[in-house]
């Protein structure tokens, strides 16, 4: 197993990209900590795992608080932390000229700032250790490409990318790495509320998408298992992005 012995923590966690990230770590050996608002999903969350190898925090991501909350109780329960996954997110729709001040700042909060807060929060204690680990952000392919109606989403992803640069070269004299996956359109609650609002938009998808369909959760837990394992032990400041070949393309494809 690839992560056998290791413990993560992953924000986000009780649904989605986050819970397949959770249940794959575990697959692969590792023990969790799951942070997230949602303690019914959360709950659901660490029963899909086991209760032996996951734990539920519920909070804010956005605190520090709750960043130390929750690194105290997976340290106890599990041990000292090896991987981070941040992987909190939302969105909010509206065009550029009709989006509210507070909502660009709660979106750029919970995708952006958490990143930050959670990412320093563990650095320092495994500098602290004198640890080496794994840090890991979720991006997406709209750090690159922009979508009109989804200005702090488009604008906290590519802020996330420089993030993980700036942290990468900071912590890698500390032995941590720190990486991010982009994704492209998966197959997730969330994209169904932001692009996947009917049949039409999914065809526009797909049509933008040169593998032709939407990706799953599951692929993306790979390229995060990758990253948080051995394997992925050269990289640092890089960001993945499984896309379906989206970021390539300068053309629509047919659909059905």
């Amino acid at each position: 197993m690839k992560l056998e012995s290791k413990v993560a923590l992953i924000t986000g966690g009780a649904q989605g990209i986050g819970l397949a990230c959770a249940q794959r770590f575990a697959q692969e050996g590792a023990k969790v900590g799951i942070v997230d608002t949602d303690a019914q999903r959360g709950a659901q969350a660490v029963e899909s795992i086991g209760a032996d190898r996951a734990v539920l925090i519920t909070g804010d991501v956005t605190r520090t608080e709750t960043a130390h909350e929750a690194i105290d109780t997976v340290t106890a329960r599990f041990g000292p932390i090896d991987i981070l996954l941040n992987n909190a997110g939302i969105t909010h729709a509206a065009d550029f000229l009709d989006l509210q001040e507070a909502d660009f700042d709660r979106v750029l909060s919970i995708n952006l700032r958490s990143y930050f807060v959670f990412g320093q929060a563990v650095a320092r204690r495994m500098v602290k250790e004198k640890r080496a680990g794994v840090i890991i952000n979720m991006s997406s392919v709209n750090a690159i490409l922009a979508i009109p109606n989804q200005v702090p989403y488009v604008v906290s992803k590519g802020g996330v990318n420089q993030l993980t640069r700036v942290m990468a070269m900071s912590l890698a004299p500390h032995g941590i790495r720190v990486n991010a996956i982009g994704p492209g359109t998966i197959a997730t609650d969330l994209a169904r509320q932001a692009v996947l609002g009917s049949p039409a938009a999914e065809r526009t998808i797909r049509s933008r998408t040169p593998l032709g369909r939407l990706g799953e959760p599951s692929e993306v837990a790979s390229v995060a298992v990758f990253l948080a394992s051995e394997e992925g032990s050269y990289f640092t400041g890089q960001t993945l992005y499984p896309d379906g070949g989206r970021l390539a393309l300068n053309y629509l494809m047919p659909t059905d």
